[in-house]
């Protein structure tokens, strides 16, 4: 069984264990999103083994928004961390279009497979993925494909906890410290209705409408004509304020009424 207890070693000694098991693989591909997880690892990724053995790869797929894909070219040039862009083929896998909740599992197989191709192709023996000790609470097909495509894991492996990412990314100035939790626009496809690219495209242009007016914090939940539109607890009383200008423009997508919730309430 997993130990799910606190990690009893100091954030330092995990800082140590990590980067002596970064010395011992010498050269990894590093699954990128921009996220903090996977930006800490590419960050020691490069630091260990230099900008030419530690590189991200990222998937770009219409599941990933244009604007999280050009902050990750952003995140990776600021760490002069090489990124190479791979496009995925898991809209054409009818097994994770059917969304039966188990998607992830062929997204990220997708993921691992482009991976794969480009780390033949180029020496890489090792590929790698963010996952943290807390993810192992979790029920995470990704995870099943990592282990299923031989991905290693760094971060967990030294113990890395959530705390932990963010504590490093903080001590090392990285612009992802405080970066909220995301997920891809497919995780807003309600589970046993089609993915397809038109509601991934919807999605991502009224998140984006919300965005810009400011909101840190918030998922469009694709429901046909319905959207759930869910914000950060400390943004809700805003969201309500506002919820006439909300309507307005997710109207513009499509959405002919808002249901408001709080993001991670049951």
């Amino acid at each position: 069984m997993t130990d799910l207890s606190p990690p009893t070693s100091s954030h330092g000694e995990r800082v140590d264990r990590l980067h002596a098991g970064l010395r011992e693989l010498g050269r990894l591909a590093v699954a990128f999103s921009g996220g903090v997880d996977s930006t800490v690892l590419l960050h020691a990724a490069r630091e260990v083994l230099g900008r030419e053995n530690g590189v991200g790869v990222i998937a770009d797929s219409p599941s990933l928004p244009r604007a999280e894909l050009a902050e990750a070219r952003e995140i990776a040039a600021a760490m002069d961390a090489r990124l190479i862009e791979v496009r995925t083929d898991e809209g054409n896998d009818e097994r994770y279009r059917a969304n039966v909740g188990n998607r992830c599992f062929f997204c990220k197989a997708a993921l691992f497979r482009a991976m794969e191709s480009f780390a033949a192709a180029e020496g890489f023996p090792f590929l790698s993925f963010g996952e943290i000790v807390d993810d192992w609470s979790d029920d995470r097909p990704g995870a099943r494909a990592a282990k299923q495509y031989g991905v290693v894991a760094p971060l967990s492996a030294a113990g890395f906890t959530k705390e932990d990412v963010r504590r490093y990314a903080s001590d090392r100035r990285l612009p992802v410290a405080d970066k909220p939790a995301s997920a891809c626009l497919a995780s807003r496809i309600p589970v046993g209705t089609e993915v397809t690219p038109e509601r991934l495209s919807t999605v991502e242009a009224a998140e984006a409408d919300l965005k810009a007016l400011g909101y840190r914090v918030l998922r469009v939940r694709h429901h046909g004509r319905k959207a759930r539109l869910e914000v950060g607890q400390a943004e809700e009383n805003r969201a309500r304020a506002e919820l006439a200008l909300i309507e307005t423009l997710l109207a513009k997508h499509g959405f002919e009424s808002v249901e408001l919730a709080v993001y991670g309430a049951t």
